[in-house]
């Protein structure tokens, strides 16, 4: 038997009990788990109103996280938990697909790299593949506190924008955004409108924009657009802001601006493990971090419930 956070009531945390061993099925490898992060999507499919409809309980939550195949290379590995029948990754081992696991250098720190995760992967491929970043751009970032944002500050200037501007609601994340690297870190208040918002962005930035990663959608991207460049591009990953934008056809037609929109779940399973091998390697370097909380898988219980209340500090990571 092995310990498992197990959840057998969709929109209450999960309680810590065992669980028999996995075993390995076809086409499958055994891990051992090291840390696994509460993410947005596991609180999600564990309510039982995702898109995913309701899951299959009991099961154990868990859509990714790090640790070893029985040779001993850490690995980063993903789970389709409560999407569909089976369990995750929050267990002291578990059974996943070999398209699933991904070897990451020897050296990074694995709990940092279940707290970046399958976001800093949305990250670096909106911004790379999506966006297509190249070297000497001016990046800005909206919805800079959280993970998303984090890395993405980082991994433009790691992949060559000369400069990143952050956007970000607290005073608390405009102050990590610049510790992170941007050169500027813009408050997005309650009421603002887009030309409010608009005119401190042009104040901070140097020249037009080239390129936005969006995870906010709302104001901010309105406002995001209007201090693009020609030709410039706006990449959506999210709507936490809100799930409409208002914006007017003269803004695009005039500058002929380009709205992008990203999901890793259109990544192939090659451009996923290239991107993630590229966040741990960095992560590894000490280049790349997001604000996390590492919490001992016995008090799983109570840092689900306060990472679904958002009232944690950052992307909790469980470690067993």
């Amino acid at each position: 038997m092995i310990r498992a956070a197990v959840l057998t009531v969709c929109g209450r945390p999960p309680t810590v009990t065992s669980r028999p061993v996995p075993i390995a099925g076809a086409g499958q490898v055994p891990i051992a788990v090291t840390a696994a992060p509460i993410t947005p999507l596991d609180v999600l499919c564990a309510s039982g109103t995702s898109y995913f409809g309701t899951p299959a309980l009991p099961y154990v939550p868990g859509v990714q996280g790090v640790g070893h195949r029985p040779d001993g290379t850490p690995v980063w590995f993903a789970t389709s938990a409560g999407m569909r029948p089976g369990d995750g990754s929050m267990a002291a081992a578990v059974a996943v697909p070999e398209s699933d696991v991904v070897a990451v250098p020897t050296d990074v720190p694995l709990p940092a790299l279940a707290a970046l995760g399958l976001s800093a992967v949305a990250a670096h491929s909106a911004l790379t593949r999506t966006g297509a970043l190249t070297f000497g751009e001016q990046v800005l970032v909206l919805g800079a506190g959280g993970v998303v944002g984090q890395a993405a500050i980082q991994l433009a200037l790691l992949c060559g924008a000369r400069r990143v501007i952050a956007v970000a609601r607290s005073s608390a994340a405009r102050s990590r955004a610049r510790e992170l690297g941007a050169a500027a870190a813009v408050p997005y208040l309650p009421g603002d409108s887009p030309e409010t918002l608009v005119a401190r962005l042009r104040d901070a930035a140097d020249g037009p924009v080239d390129l936005v990663l969006d995870p906010v959608f709302g104001v901010p991207a309105a406002a995001a657009l209007q201090v693009l460049r020609p030709g410039g591009r706006l990449v959506n990953l999210g709507g936490s802001a809100a799930p409409t934008a208002v914006f007017d056809s003269a803004t695009l037609r005039s500058g002929s601006l380009r709205i992008l929109g990203y999901t890793n779940n259109a990544l192939t399973v090659e451009e996923r493990a290239e991107s993630v091998v590229a966040v741990a390697t960095h992560a590894a370097a000490g280049e790349l971090s997001v604000s996390h909380e590492v919490v001992p898988f016995e008090q799983a219980a109570d840092a689900w419930a306060r990472q679904a209340g958002g009232i944690a500090r950052g992307r909790i990571v469980l470690t067993l």
